[in-house]
């Protein structure tokens, strides 16, 4: 109202009402409801899930080498690596076997078995997705679940395998990959033991028949003895050919005697006659003794030569098959030393360790790889939309 008391009207227009901050928010919702949808709402769920609900898992190493006493091959250098002539060192098949082996259901079954390996996959606080779900598994489901905890690598230029097992507590981590080392030593254990008795298998073999030989010919030496008599018939051969030398010479002697004898006497004197009588004396000795060592004499078994004959070819066989033996015995005794050169040992380079902070799941790095994988499928969609309406315009 002016001084005079009339009413003027204001004719100046009142402000606009500004938008409230829920109001933006929904617009801008709306706007981008495409990237909500396929970016911000996929990778808050993946957050929620990772950070409030999944379990901690704690991860135990150890890195061994399965290596034999003479050591790895040198490997070629040069032209030969050219050529792929990179040859495999000592105990690389066999730490290959050794990892095969960690990761096969006879494993699995020995952990079961040995540390109760379900109940340890399946502890109060471990999350529904990430826990062994049944009690009571299949051997195929439960080895499924445990080539995702269990892991075993080997590789092939150092020979070092690595080892690693993820649990949902520290101790079971440590108590798997411990039992995990214990089975792999046993595994060299029983691959040595079996290396090794078919190394010297076959000298084994022939150790045995050898000694079979020798006892036989042994015994059949010994039968020979018994037979004849006589307990050294080569003894009993060469103490014959003395006596036949010796009544050679005695012989010879008399006869000389007798000679000279016959000179100065005569002939019906009783000294020549007596020497006569001993140079006929030692003929017929003679002649006996040298038909019983020629094999003339009548008597059965009595000849020297006889004797002396089979018991020389005997005598040959056991020779023979001592030497056999003794080759034999050499090569099982080569067999052995170079069978335990060969052995195979597990080294353990890395003993496992007691983890103590928990290195998995990985949210982080999960969110992140997650967010912008959506956030790159997004944008190729919207890079098409755009084209498609450009297009149809």
């Amino acid at each position: 109202m002016n001084v005079h008391g009339t009413f003027a009207l204001n004719l100046e227009p009142a402000p606009e009402q500004q938008p409230s901050l829920f109001s933006r928010l929904a617009d801008m919702l709306r706007r981008r409801r495409m990237l909500v949808l396929v970016v911000v709402l996929p990778t808050l769920l993946l957050s929620s899930y990772y950070y409030l609900v999944a379990a901690d898992q704690y991860q135990s190493e150890a890195h061994f080498i399965v290596r034999s006493v003479e050591g790895p091959s040198a490997s070629p250098s040069g032209f030969g690596q050219l050529l792929g002539l990179t040859g495999a060192s000592t105990g690389g098949g066999d730490a290959a076997s050794v990892s095969d082996y960690l990761q096969s259901h006879d494993a699995v079954n020995r952990l079961r078995q040995d540390i109760d390996l379900v109940d340890r996959f399946r502890r109060p606080e471990a999350d529904l997705l990430s826990r062994l779900h049944t009690a009571d598994p299949t051997p195929e489901a439960l080895l499924k679940y445990y080539g995702g905890k269990v892991s075993v690598h080997t590789d092939h230029d150092t020979g070092i395998t690595t080892l690693t097992v993820r649990a949902f507590r520290p101790d079971d981590s440590y108590t798997i990959i411990r039992s995990l080392l214990v089975l792999g030593e046993q595994r060299v254990n029983a691959m040595n033991t079996r290396s090794y008795d078919d190394a010297i298998a076959s000298s084994r073999r022939q150790l045995a028949e050898a000694e079979r030989g020798a006892a036989a010919v042994q015994s059949t030496l010994t039968d020979y003895r018994q037979e004849k008599a006589d307990i050294d018939p080569e003894g009993s051969g060469k103490a014959q050919i003395g006596l036949v030398s010796t009544l050679r010479a005695n012989l010879a002697a008399a006869q000389a005697q007798l000679e000279t004898m016959g000179a100065f006497v005569s002939r019906s004197s009783p000294q020549y006659v007596a020497m006569a009588r001993q140079v006929r004396s030692l003929q017929s000795q003679l002649s006996a003794q040298s038909g019983r060592l020629a094999g003339s004499s009548t008597a059965s078994g009595s000849d020297i030569a006889n004797k002396l004959g089979g018991y020389e070819s005997l005598r040959l066989r056991q020779e023979f098959a001592g030497k056999r033996y003794e080759s034999a015995a050499a090569a099982l005794a080569q067999a052995r030393e170079r069978a335990q050169r060969q052995q195979l040992y597990l080294v353990r380079v890395v003993d496992a360790n007691m983890p103590v902070k928990s290195l998995f799941p990985q949210r982080g790095r999960i969110v992140l790889t997650a967010f912008v994988a959506l956030l790159l499928v997004y944008s190729i969609g919207w890079l098409i939309a755009a084209g498609v309406r450009e297009h149809a315009a």
